[in-house]
């Protein structure tokens, strides 16, 4: 295996439009926005934490738009 082979956690499907994609990306991180303060605010790390990891989500299917939306 000295080959470098990345295969896309989290990414869009063919066929699915990009603008679509970055509309749901843009909802995600609405809700990443709220967890991240309803855990500032509650005193609960997991939330903190859920946020962090459905951000990195949401990250990575904004940049396989970006990538569709280039090609």
């Amino acid at each position: 295996q000295g080959e470098n082979h990345t295969q896309p956690l989290f990414c869009i499907e063919p066929g699915i439009p990009c603008h679509f994609a970055r509309e749901q990306a843009s909802e995600l991180m609405g809700y990443v926005r709220d967890m991240t303060l309803s855990g500032l605010i509650e005193e609960k790390p997991q939330l903190i934490w859920a946020s962090l990891y459905l951000g990195a989500l949401t990250k990575a299917l904004m940049d396989d738009a970006e990538l569709g939306m280039v090609r």
